[in-house]
């Protein structure tokens, strides 16, 4: 966790507001995230940076991000009543997680259907409905996402639960306040390996030819000087989330965020 106590400036930004996430804008994605929930609440933006980033410097990146004059004024959140917004505080103090990404296929998925998740249809398999904190479990995906007495919780590590590719599945199969659910598998993996093609770079390993992620990430909250934590959100939540994707190639960083909650027009 860093703070900041009378430093410099190491990173500054600049938006880039003609740069879009066309994954999230197609129809049919469109008509999904609305069924989900999230259409009014999930947002993705682009930034770029001056200087050479390596991982080492995370929490000074961060934390120069969210006290950045062009983030300040360009940086999109939803209140708590429900409105998009800016982001009405300077950052005093962060946390910035790391997230693992390195996966480059969608054959961890084939799990789902090898234990009896999902049928060779790609039907979901339901189960009696059971309530985890704000979801209501119907099926055994949900199940085997959210509850750790599942009996196919194990069936990936902790390790593979915590990359990218993982997390972003189980954002999509959550969804939001008042999420409809899926009967079939496909809608979210389409949606998630879309999503996670377009906010991953990757490139071609000259020794080996396979393909190999150069994209950082980090899970990212912030307090103001009054020690309140106003990012992502005041309050945490499994589906509320922020985070910083960062192309230390290009010198991007593009932000992936989430606000759990109805949204203005939910």
């Amino acid at each position: 966790m860093a703070a900041a106590e009378k430093r410099e400036q190491l990173f500054h930004f600049t938006n880039l507001p003609g740069k879009k996430c066309l994954s999230l804008e197609n129809s049919a994605t469109t008509d999904l995230l609305m069924k989900w929930s999230m259409k009014d609440t999930i947002q993705v933006q682009y930034y770029s940076y001056d200087k050479l980033f390596q991982s080492y410097q995370k929490d000074d990146f961060a934390l120069d991000f969210l006290t950045d004059s062009q983030v300040m004024s360009t940086l999109s959140v939803i209140s708590s009543r429900g409105s998009w917004g800016g982001l009405g505080f300077k950052a005093a103090k962060v946390e910035v997680d790391p997230v693992p990404c390195t996966i480059t296929s969608m054959t961890i998925f084939d799990r789902l259907q090898e234990e009896g998740i999902v049928r060779e249809s790609g039907s979901i398999m339901k189960c009696f409905d059971e309530f985890y904190e704000d979801f209501q479990i119907s099926d055994e995906l949900r199940k085997m996402l959210l509850m750790e007495d599942s009996d196919n919780y194990e069936m990936y590590s902790d390790e593979e639960r915590d990359e990218l590719l993982l997390r972003l599945f189980k954002h999509l199969c959550l969804g939001g306040a008042v999420c409809q659910y899926e009967d079939d598998i496909k809608p979210y993996l389409d949606t998630t390996k879309a999503l996670y093609k377009e906010l991953i770079s990757v490139q071609k390993d000259a020794s080996t030819q396979d393909l190999r992620v150069t994209s950082l990430v980090y899970r990212v909250k912030a307090w103001d000087k009054d020690d309140h934590q106003f990012y992502p959100s005041e309050d945490d939540h499994e589906q509320t989330f922020a985070y910083l994707i960062v192309d230390p190639l290009k010198r991007h960083v593009t932000v992936f965020y989430h606000r759990w909650g109805r949204g203005i027009f939910g």
